[in-house]
């Protein structure tokens, strides 16, 4: 069969019905959110947990084709948010710069900070220093996205394009808009930490199990987000399977919260500080009980009524 350049152009090597484009953009913008919650976020910026070679540099090769990012300039900037959370010099903070702001114009944020090399030089110590980093990922940030492009255009034709285009999206929308604008602004709260940050819902699906910030932000050494028994956390299950496999080192999770009854007679300072940690959890567990106790009595009383 003689090569159809116009088919080829319109559909690429690999033409799809309309739900199977919708389905590779969805698969290809979990890739990258995995690759931001394991690779950046708890593994570079927290150091939860040590990963393979072969998972590290596949994460950093991914983030260059589908996000241009840094490496460097992005932990610098996290480990920032965290240091100075909810002050005016906190990168991101919608308590400070305006909900608006930040999920609008959580990109040119981003791209400000990433300027200035002071927080760079604090806070991005540790991170990937190899000649890969100084000499492809580093020097050519923005050439990878390029490729990215080039090679859905390829594959799918016009349609690659939007899949590219929405894989841009992906981050600078769900990343800087929705876990640094809403996830410090509305939500529920498990833990009370000395800033905004809420669990915007229980479920972390969609953005890898970002959307547990408070959890987050309450344990930030912890390789797993979800704490109660209702929550879900996505990147912990990738987490979990990459362990089975030996890609990847679990360091430290978020301590148990474990009421013992009957309880210490004197609390010492380490219950002390997971009742004040955990005192929404406490003052919910406390209020079912006495909630409990008090039905109790009522129906013992019922009883002896009628006896």
């Amino acid at each position: 069969m003689p090569f159809d350049l116009l088919a080829f152009v319109a559909h690429g090597l690999m033409p799809l019905p309309w739900w199977g484009y919708f389905v590779v953009a969805i698969v290809l913008t979990q890739v990258t959110i995995a690759c931001v919650t394991i690779f950046l976020h708890r593994a570079q910026a927290h150091r939860a947990l040590d990963l393979h070679p072969i998972a590290s540099h596949f994460f950093r090769f991914w983030l260059w084709l589908t996000t241009g990012m840094v490496t460097k300039e992005w932990v610098a900037i996290h480990r920032k948010h965290h240091a100075k959370v909810e002050t005016d010099e906190d990168p991101h903070s919608p308590q400070t710069r305006g909900i608006k702001t930040v999920f609008w114009r959580g990109t040119e944020l981003y791209r400000a900070e990433a300027k200035n090399a002071e927080t760079i030089e604090k806070y991005g110590r540790g991170t990937p220093d190899d000649w890969m980093e100084r000499n492809v990922y580093t020097r050519f940030s923005w050439e990878g996205v390029g490729l990215m492009m080039a090679v859905n255009l390829m594959l799918f034709g016009g349609a690659g394009l939007t899949i590219w285009a929405v894989q841009m999206a992906w981050i600078p929308v769900m990343a800087a808009g929705v876990i640094n604008g809403i996830g410090h602004y509305w939500g529920y709260r498990n833990s009370a930490c000395a800033d905004s940050s809420t669990n915007i819902v229980p479920w972390g699906v969609v953005i890898g199990g970002e959307e547990l910030h408070n959890n987050h932000h309450a344990h930030g050494t912890s390789a797993k987000f979800s704490l109660r028994w209702f929550e879900f956390d996505l990147g912990w299950t990738y987490i979990r399977i990459m362990e089975t496999l030996g890609l990847a080192k679990v360091r430290k999770v978020a301590p148990k919260l474990r009421v013992a009854s009957p309880g210490k007679p004197v609390p010492d300072i380490a219950t002390l500080h997971a009742v004040i940690a955990n005192r929404y959890a406490v003052a919910t567990a406390y209020a079912r009980t006495l909630m409990e106790t008090c039905a109790a009595e009522v129906a013992q009383v019922s009883i002896n009524v009628r006896a």
